[in-house]
């Protein structure tokens, strides 16, 4: 059973803290700092199967935004196996940059 804690202490988690370090990297269009925080985050052992989603899918946007489209699709290829359930917002989905990209990956 995964510890039990608030939002403060999952936040300190060094695997959550640095998804939510990536997250904000992101927003913020520093793509470089998003893919090394949320790799890290990754690597450390995100707890939650959409939390490890979640990085995969930022991840594969950050390698769509720069051409790497290969390592795109292995990145939602990796969300969907770390939650089965995952899949892209209609927005997301639709979005010029890895529509394509993500079509792909989700095709049988």
């Amino acid at each position: 059973m995964p510890p039990q804690g608030g939002l403060m202490d999952v936040a300190e988690r060094p695997a959550e803290k640095a998804l939510l370090a990536g997250l904000r990297a992101y927003d913020d269009a520093q793509y470089a700092q998003a893919e090394q925080q949320l790799q890290l985050a990754l690597k450390t052992g995100l707890a939650s199967p959409k939390d490890r989603a979640a990085a995969h899918k930022h991840i594969a946007f950050v390698y769509c935004t720069s051409q790497r489209t290969a390592q795109g699709e292995a990145a939602f290829r990796a969300a969907r196996q770390a939650d089965p359930t995952f899949a892209l917002s209609r927005a997301d989905a639709g979005h010029p940059m890895w529509a394509a990209v993500y079509r792909r990956a989700a095709a049988p």
